[in-house]
């Protein structure tokens, strides 16, 4: 059959059906409920299990791999739009240094670890398996479907193959269940052994966290109307922003491939960029003011929701069986690090709420950041231990040096090898985590000045 818009509206429409489908089973089934399984999860099994690959009842098109990648080039064409606060990086350092060099040594390592440990694996277990594999856990474990389906992208076009999307989906979700079903076991011994200081037992979220219904009385606006609806609808408007900038990122990507062969910049990349500028843009003509960041932020989530619905659906069977052997080594890799990271590192270095501050990155580096909102809620139901601020803030400066990593460890791993990329990225983030030590170190509390301050924001939440 032929691929025509409506073939793409017709998947589209079926995703949207599971989507449906499995916000009411989250609604209603305890289990899910219990472990916070997002709805984009369980309708991308339904879609799996309801493909061509099982029961062969959705009509989807053939091009439905192609999804994935394509929706995360949208997402991240509105990363940058609708920011106009101006970063300073001295002020952030400054404020959030130490939680940008755990933060962002954990991500370096996550990357590191698995290309140095899990490539040397591979190398040495499955000779004849293609080594740059071992890129493809971080970028499921760390960053998700999204950059599952970026960096396998990058090594689909690099080494000429068509399945490091695929594998690169399948890590991310054994990720996004590593971490999701990992971190309430880390939690659970954690209140066992009163580690956390903000609860006493894992079941403290509000009901609407559980089965994902908002009631009225608690419900919030997702943005303002920043332009008249009488000119044009203010979600046509920012929906209209990302889908330009994404048209125009598309367009510079096969505009330099012509003359530039051999330099690879991944889409996903450069449409991100042209949103940097194009908000450069309208800042400094005064429209910026009219990109409302909320909005553009709850489009993202939207676009997150069908990537990795699509991501799990499209995950073939047969590649995983084919590959079973390294991936399960290299998830066994990846498991590893965020644990030594909780009970190890995170305990060691961080001034305060260690443990919250510490699951909060477990389920950041192994599933996506969601997840470890989701796993901090648990354990900080009212946000008080200042970890999702504190990230926030240094996040700005770590998404700088996230985006080199994403864009340039595929091409290096390609190009110099996995090995020797896997050195220099676990040489950086030790020396991160020292420097943390060191510069950070001497201004640790004393316990009974820890406790206390503890116990008035404990006290603060009992009144």
């Amino acid at each position: 059959m032929n691929f025509t818009p409506y073939s793409m509206l017709l998947d589209f429409s079926i995703m949207s059906g599971l989507l449906f489908i499995a916000q009411i089973m989250r609604s209603k089934i305890k289990f899910l409920q219990n472990y916070y399984i997002p709805s984009s999860l369980v309708a991308g099994f339904l879609g799996l299990f309801g493909g061509p690959q099982f029961l062969d009842v959705l009509p989807f098109s053939g091009n439905t791999g192609s999804y994935p990648y394509l929706l995360v080039c949208v997402l991240f064409a509105g990363i940058f739009l609708g920011k106009q606060e101006k970063f300073n990086l001295k002020e952030t350092v400054h404020k959030v240094g130490d939680t940008f060099l755990i933060n962002m040594s954990s991500e370096v390592l996550c990357f590191g670890l698995a290309c140095l440990v899990g490539g040397a694996l591979v190398i040495f277990l499955f000779p004849n398996v293609f080594s740059e594999i071992a890129v493809l856990l971080p970028a499921g474990f760390m960053g998700g479907h999204g950059y599952a389906a970026a960096i396998g992208g990058t090594i689909n076009t690099l080494l000429g193959r068509n399945d490091g999307v695929v594998i690169g989906q399948t890590f991310a979700t054994l990720g996004l269940l590593s971490g999701i079903f990992g971190g309430i076991i880390c939690i659970n011994y954690a209140t066992r052994k009163g580690a956390t200081r903000l609860v006493k037992s894992i079941g403290s979220l509000p009901e609407e966290c559980k089965t994902g219904m908002i009631p009225f009385e608690k419900r919030q606006t997702m943005g303002d109307e920043t332009v008249h609806p009488m000119a044009m609808d203010p979600l046509a408007w920012h929906i209209g922003l990302i889908l330009m900038t994404t048209g125009i990122g598309y367009g510079i990507y096969y505009g330099y491939k012509p003359y530039f062969p051999k330099l690879e910049i991944p889409l996903m990349c450069v449409t991100m960029i042209v949103g940097v500028f194009l908000q450069a843009i309208l800042n400094k003509t005064g429209y910026g003011t009219y990109v409302d960041k909320r909005i553009i932020d709850r489009v993202g989530s939207g676009v997150t929701d069908y990537l990795v619905a699509f991501g799990v659906a499209t995950i073939k069977l047969s590649v995983v069986l084919e590959f079973i052997g390294p991936i399960l080594v290299l998830v066994a890799v990846g498991i590893a690090w965020p644990c030594v990271l909780v009970f190890f590192v995170g305990r060691r270095l961080f001034r305060n709420f260690w443990f919250e501050r510490s699951i909060f990155i477990f389920g950041y580096i192994t599933g996506v950041v969601a997840v470890g909102v989701t796993l901090l809620r648990i354990v900080d139901p009212e946000m008080k231990s200042g970890t999702l601020s504190d990230f926030g803030t240094a996040y700005t400066l770590q998404s700088i040096v996230e985006l080199f990593i994403v864009t340039m460890v595929p091409v290096f791993a390609v190009s110099v090898g996995v090995i020797p990329v896997g050195i220099v990225l676990v040489t950086i983030g030790v020396i991160m985590l020292l420097t943390c030590k060191v510069k950070y170190g001497s201004y640790k509390m004393p316990m009974d000045e820890l406790r206390q301050g503890e116990a008035e924001i404990i006290a603060s939440i009992v009144d």
